[in-house]
């Protein structure tokens, strides 16, 4: 994956930028080569660059801090959650400055009232239900990484997750923010009541993969938890019975809390690595409803008669909380189950529900086409597609052939009627990718953003824009001070 070479006006004022860094926040510069490895990549690690330093900020004036700095010295920067994009979205280039979220972990506010909670950006996302689970709340959005990525990181992404389908992305669940722009400018979008009058720049934001500017808050919705949930796993003798069956459930106007689809390369894997029960079966769904028990009683029934006549190997409706536990343990260990299977690359393409046979024959072909295995594990309820293309990293040519065959997987989903991405974001993975889908038009307009946010094309500039569409602007940069340390 090309990458633009580093500004050697930047490389060669390395110390005297660090120097500039230490005396605004003494004490949270790194830039010992051993140490700055620890970022030079995200979980898309077949790509690493190690950045110029790391800054750890704690608070927004902080954050305010280094902006102003750093584009007063015309310096790149790199926004940094936890590190667990699964684009390169936040894989720096070698005259980056990384600013890292992690010390930013502060509940700021709980309002069970207004039914809110207000944490600085790199909180786990996990954290947030369970600061608030003991007033009978929740934070629904719940991505697998859930338990270490970072709601910085989810605004960027707008991340979903297993229960995306009844409850929305982070976008449907996002109130306010408070967001540092590049020349160090704090600006308050939305708030309690969500955004007001006027442009939605809120939603333009949320989904910006740290083009725009930094958020250092977040205003978040939480949720009365349900009465209760159940699960059901139900397999299958073929991948596509499964589609079509996730369609048919989608038909009938049934909306569980999640429907997500595991083939039987990840059912193998996962069951080695969790032991969590699953039936040797082609594909299996777990369709999980939530309500009083009448009513979880009812959608459980309709979607039995529903799955009966695709002719399911297996039904089988948790009875407990320790049975909902095993159906859930094995999806949500998944990725890292995969693992035992080689290197991956994780994609994630979005598509028509009703296309999901379509398409899941067609990886099938492609990944016979190419010669590589693909396991397809994703969120079936949305179309939220997420194939794993194995390959060895030791093997000259495997990444290249695994690329092109992503490449292919995610054109596939766009002539569907879908797009390239569902919550992973573009990154550099999908980045050259983006004219499948927009035209020169469409690009244009979305960069005429970027410039009225950051002039200078300092912030995560390599990322999401086709190099050769965005290298006119990207170059403004150059055009630095006379002053410049």
């Amino acid at each position: 994956m090309q990458m633009p070479p580093p500004d050697a006006g930047v490389m060669s004022r390395r110390q005297a930028i660090t120097d500039a860094l230490r005396q605004a926040l003494p004490g949270a510069v790194i830039d010992d080569p051993a140490e700055t490895r620890a970022y030079e990549c995200d979980a898309l690690s077949a790509y690493r660059c190690a950045p110029l330093a790391v800054v750890l900020p704690r608070t927004t004036d902080e954050v305010s801090r280094l902006l102003r700095l750093c584009h007063d010295l015309r310096v790149p920067v790199v926004p940094r959650g936890a590190g667990t994009s699964l684009a390169g979205g936040s894989m720096p280039t070698a005259d980056a400055v990384v600013i890292g979220l992690s010390r930013m972990t502060d509940v700021l506010e709980i309002a069970p009232g207004d039914r809110l909670i207000r944490v600085q950006a790199g909180r786990t996302n996990l954290s947030v239900s369970g600061a608030v689970d003991g007033l009978g709340f929740f934070y629904a959005p719940d991505p697998s990484s859930q338990l270490a990525c970072a709601i910085g990181g989810n605004i960027a992404m707008n991340s979903g997750g297993a229960h995306c389908l009844k409850y929305g992305v982070t976008t449907n669940n996002l109130l306010g923010v408070t967001v540092v722009l590049m020349d160090g400018s704090v600006v308050e979008l939305g708030g309690p009541m969500g955004e007001g009058p006027g442009l939605d720049l809120l939603g333009v934001v949320c989904g910006s993969e740290g083009q725009l500017g930094i958020v250092t808050e977040a205003t978040l919705r939480i949720l009365p938890k349900p009465a209760g949930a159940r699960p059901a796993l139900i397999g299958f003798d073929a991948a596509e019975t499964a589609g079509a069956c996730v369609a048919a459930i989608i038909r009938a106007g049934i909306i569980p809390v999640a429907i997500e689809f595991m083939d039987a390369p990840c059912i193998k894997a996962t069951e080695a690595f969790s032991g969590a029960g699953y039936p040797d079966c082609e594909a299996l769904l777990i369709v999980e409803v939530e309500g009083t028990p009448p009513e979880i009683d009812e959608q459980l029934t309709l979607i039995r008669d529903i799955a009966t006549t695709f002719d399911p190997v297996e039904f089988r409706e948790s009875r407990s909380d320790d049975e909902s536990a095993r159906i859930w343990k094995g999806r949500k260990s998944a990725f890292g189950a995969m693992g035992s299977m080689g290197d991956y690359i994780c994609l994630d393409g979005t598509i028509p529900v009703t296309a999901l046979p379509t398409v899941l024959s067609g990886i099938g072909d492609l990944s016979r086409q190419y010669g590589l295995a693909v396991s397809n594990v994703f969120h079936a309820g949305d179309g939220n597609m997420h194939p794993l293309i194995i390959y060895d990293a030791n093997t000259p040519g495997d990444l290249d052939r695994a690329e092109a065959l992503g490449a292919d997987i995610l054109r596939l989903c766009v002539k569907v009627g879908g797009c390239l991405t569902g919550e992973h974001g573009v990154g550099i993975e999908k980045r050259d990718l983006m004219s499948e889908q927009f035209d020169p038009a469409d690009l244009e307009a979305q960069m005429l953003v970027k410039d009225a946010f950051d002039p200078h094309w300092l912030l995560n500039a390599a990322k999401v824009f086709p190099l050769n569409v965005s290298a006119p602007r990207r170059e403004r940069r150059l055009n630095r001070p006379a002053d410049a340390a």
